[in-house]
């Protein structure tokens, strides 16, 4: 199979409207809520101005994306003995004190290696008001490395979540799972999102942003009837593949190279992954613990004034698990494909037994979120997104084969 049948898989479609005649820009403060997540003007507001969010160094300009900021690593590594939370009587530090092994200078680069533990601060810390929260997730670029990425906060007793009012730094708990990564001070790999108050969602409502997005709009041959799930939109897998080949994505090699994390369309292809077909559409065996790149069967479309996370479906559907880096910003989806939507790529795991994955099978549900207020900038091509408009797509580090 050569480099070019693989981008057979989605073709990605030229956009015949802009976002602005999808969703005509709203009428001053139209839009605004007393609660909902911090779109891009009111993050810069709260490091600028309510310095909710701070840092140990000047906080860049491309690190707010649409509805998130992406977190920075600070210049050392503690290599631990074992994943923990420090719960509601002590500090991160004091767990630091009882599980590290020792410690890597991140100033200068460091490899991570496979099966490891880090924990890493971060560069930036936080002074929440009230009713203010936050939830964090590995980037998209960090998921598709198959890097194990969890945010945790001195007396948290949960991971990626940050409580109201929250005042104290940051830590990203990292394990990379098939490659080792060279990482370094200000290399970006996890996400946060802020939170006013807590904003309520019903179904009906979902049905009705459902509608309005239009999910309908998919390619051809693929009649798809998309199912409302309990509090999201159901998503499943596509593994029937291209007609000429069957392939359908890729599994990571056992042994490979060192990823550096801050390089962009540098790697080889085949030095990392294999690629994954499937017989006759009749499904794939995912192996125990290989790590697999697929995609979704529906389109993926974020509105200017939502933001969307990928959650688990159901752990009794199967002994796999879906989707590591979950946040979709808004206008992901919509700026360079009619308003059709992208593919969500789908970064999937089997355990303990070889499960059989079947095309279309239910793995996991959209969770749509409304921001405060539309922000300044969508995601797209114009502030420079890695993933807009993409069919089947491994990472950002990696080259990409050309277009049929």
């Amino acid at each position: 199979m050569s480099e070019a049948q693989e981008g057979e898989l989605f073709p990605v479609r030229e956009s015949e409207r802009s976002i602005g005649e999808l969703f005509p820009p709203p009428e001053p403060r139209e839009l605004e809520h007393a609660t909902g997540i911090l779109p891009s003007q009111l993050l810069r507001d709260a490091i600028e101005r309510t310095r909710e969010i701070q840092s140990l160094e000047p906080i860049e300009d491309d690190q707010i994306q649409p509805a998130s900021l992406d977190l920075r690593l600070g210049a050392v590594a503690h290599r631990v003995r074992a994943s923990f939370l420090p719960g509601r009587e002590r500090t991160v530090s004091e767990g630091l004190r009882a599980l590290s092994l020792h410690t890597l200078d991140l100033r200068e680069g460091a490899v991570l290696e496979r099966d490891c533990i880090y924990i890493v601060p971060l560069l930036e810390h936080l002074a929440l008001r009230y009713r203010t929260s936050g939830a964090a997730n590995p980037k998209s670029s960090t998921g598709r490395l198959n890097i194990f990425a969890r945010v945790i906060t001195d007396y948290g007793t949960e991971f990626d979540q940050i409580r109201s009012n929250y005042t104290g730094p940051l830590y990203a708990e990292l394990s990379p799972r098939s490659f080792g990564v060279r990482v370094r001070k200000g290399s970006r790999l996890v996400q946060l999102r802020v939170r006013r108050g807590r904003p309520t969602s019903s179904n009906a409502a979902l049905r009705r942003l459902h509608e309005e997005i239009g999910f309908e709009i998919v390619p051809p041959g693929f009649p798809i009837r998309r199912e409302l799930l309990e509090g999201g939109l159901a998503v499943t897998v596509n593994v029937v593949g291209t007609r000429r080949s069957g392939f359908v994505g890729y599994k990571a090699k056992k042994h490979a190279p060192v990823v550096d994390v801050d390089q962009v369309n540098h790697y080889n292809v085949r030095e990392f992954w294999d690629p994954v077909f499937t017989h006759r559409g009749e499904g794939i065996i995912l192996d125990p613990d290989d790590f697999y790149i697929l995609a979704s069967r529906e389109p993926v479309a974020v509105p200017p004034d939502q933001a969307a996370e990928m959650l688990a479906y159901d752990t009794l559907v199967g002994e796999f698990r879906v989707h590591y880096a979950g946040f979709f910003d808004p206008g992901f989806g919509l700026a360079e494909t009619k308003g059709a939507g992208s593919r969500a790529v789908l970064e999937v795991r089997s355990h303990e037994v070889p499960f059989l994955i079947d095309h279309g099978q239910i793995i996991g549900r959209l969770v749509y979120e409304r921001l405060i207020a539309r922000p300044d900038r969508l995601y797209g091509g114009a502030i420079g997104s890695s993933y807009q408009s993409q069919g089947l797509a491994l990472s950002k580090h990696f080259k990409k084969p050309p277009r049929a």
